[in-house]
């Protein structure tokens, strides 16, 4: 056990160098080649992998209108895209204060947010760059907390972290039960959060999705049932190249004698939405999750 610990460790350590070296790296290239480059190897290379076949059979179930020709096309565009944000991700500090790449879309609660007159949890999913979902909230100067799924990596996992501090001057926490208990009084106390809420959660609740039964997260609303406080969903189209469309769309949280209720309710309008916007942009939504009850 001491050997295969070590080993374990070692090899966690020169993965580790591995991203530090790829983080400088891509530093080095300015942010719309590196995007360029990255989504162009991606949109070739990825279809090679089972995950494009996963995507295509989820495609084809989700919007059984489209073509096989059509769908292929979704999902390579899929994976452009996924690539990239795996190139912007090392540039999120340097895209953050670059207000002429964004386009922001609020609604009255959103602005009401934004000028800090109202706290909320925001509530996102993975299409466009979601890394720059906040990049509105950071420049108003909210100050946010984040939830993310932590690394197996450790030292990978502090690196990633480290790349997103300028987004959540809060603190990013893991998933765990303390820190539920943490965003409950962060939420309670005035602060903002910020979620990614499109995750197969298979201990969670199921809601229809495309016209399927699908795994969803009720944590964003029961912290925002908690704190008496509206979702804000937010979605970021990317419109060309490294240039955004950020929108914002409230939603209220009822607060009932019915608790399960009323989060059932919250978290099947917020994937209502999801679905609605996913399907304006299809090629922007990550088709590899395996949301769905039976996937």
């Amino acid at each position: 056990m001491p050997f295969a610990k070590s080993f374990k460790n070692l090899w966690y350590r020169l993965e580790t160098a591995a991203l530090r070296f790829a983080i400088i790296l891509f530093r080095l290239i300015p942010v719309d080649v590196a995007s360029a480059v990255m989504g162009r190897l991606w949109r070739f290379f990825a279809p090679l992998n089972s995950r494009h076949q996963r995507a295509l059979r989820h495609l084809e179930v989700a919007l059984p209108q489209t073509t096989a020709k059509e769908r292929e096309q979704i999902v390579r565009g899929m994976w452009e895209n996924l690539g990239r944000v795996a190139a912007e991700t090392f540039h999120i500090a340097e895209l953050l204060p670059q207000d002429d790449r964004f386009v922001a879309i609020a609604d009255e609660t959103t602005k009401r947010v934004l000028a800090g007159e109202q706290q909320a949890v925001f509530v996102s999913f993975h299409s466009g760059n979601w890394e720059m979902c906040v990049q509105p909230a950071v420049r108003a100067g909210l100050d946010l907390a984040g939830v993310y799924q932590a690394l197996k990596n450790p030292f990978a996992d502090a690196a990633l972290r480290d790349m997103r501090k300028d987004l959540y001057r809060l603190g990013l926490f893991s998933k765990s039960h303390q820190t539920a208990r943490k965003l409950v009084r962060i939420v309670r106390e005035g602060g903002v959060l910020a979620i990614m809420g499109d995750l197969r959660e298979t201990r969670g609740i199921k809601v229809r999705f495309f016209g399927r039964p699908a795994y969803a997260n009720p944590v964003p609303a029961t912290l925002a049932r908690a704190g008496g406080v509206p979702i804000i969903l937010g979605r970021v189209v990317r419109t060309k190249g490294v240039h955004f469309t950020i929108e914002g769309r409230a939603i209220e949280v009822p607060v009932t004698d019915d608790r399960k209720a009323d989060i059932q309710a919250v978290t099947e309008e917020i994937h209502r939405v999801f679905e609605e916007w996913i399907r304006e942009h299809p090629e922007q939504w990550m088709w590899i999750h395996r949301k769905w009850a039976n996937a």
